[in-house]
């Protein structure tokens, strides 16, 4: 199990476990982004209370900047042949992609409430390790939202990554 950390420009920490044996490809491309810096200064895009913070592949610049990430992974799940018993329970970190199976590249999400209907068919590939952790996720759930373009539930004032690093 590999521990990392991400930290806000708040100050606020969210501890992560991932899970490398249940789904290696994904932890390794996650990792490879860590490692890399590429989410130094990303914000978290779309913030949904009562499901997920999705983050990983947008800066906020005046507005949503997209950044480009690697070549997309396979999906490490049900539907797409891999087992991964990883439920979408709060806390869990997952990956997001478009409705193409292996799509997924750098963007990721963490549940702040029940998802399970996400079983099977998203890349869980850890959780959060403490209490904290999980109050802190909740807390950015709760943001007030809105539209900027065509994206949909973007916070009102940007809710940034400082850095994600191994710990």
């Amino acid at each position: 199990m590999t521990k990392v950390q991400i930290e806000m420009t708040d100050g606020k920490i969210i501890n992560l476990d991932l899970y490398e044996d249940v789904a290696p490809i994904t932890v390794e491309n996650f990792l490879a982004y860590v490692d890399e810096g590429f989410y130094d200064g990303l914000c978290f895009h779309r913030v949904i209370d009562g499901f997920m913070i999705q983050g990983g592949g947008f800066e906020w610049k005046d507005g949503l900047e997209h950044k480009e990430g690697r070549a997309p992974i396979k999906g490490e799940f049900k539907i797409n042949g891999v087992e991964n018993n990883i439920s979408h329970v709060p806390g869990v970190i997952s990956m997001a992609r478009t409705m193409i199976k292996d799509s997924a590249t750098s963007q990721f999400f963490i549940c702040v409430d029940d998802a399970t209907f996400l079983d099977g068919q998203y890349a869980g590939f850890g959780k959060v390790s403490d209490e904290e952790s999980l109050e802190n996720a909740i807390a950015i759930g709760k943001v007030e939202t809105g539209n900027w373009g065509y994206y949909g539930d973007v916070p009102c004032e940007p809710v940034v990554i400082k850095t994600i690093r191994r710990v």
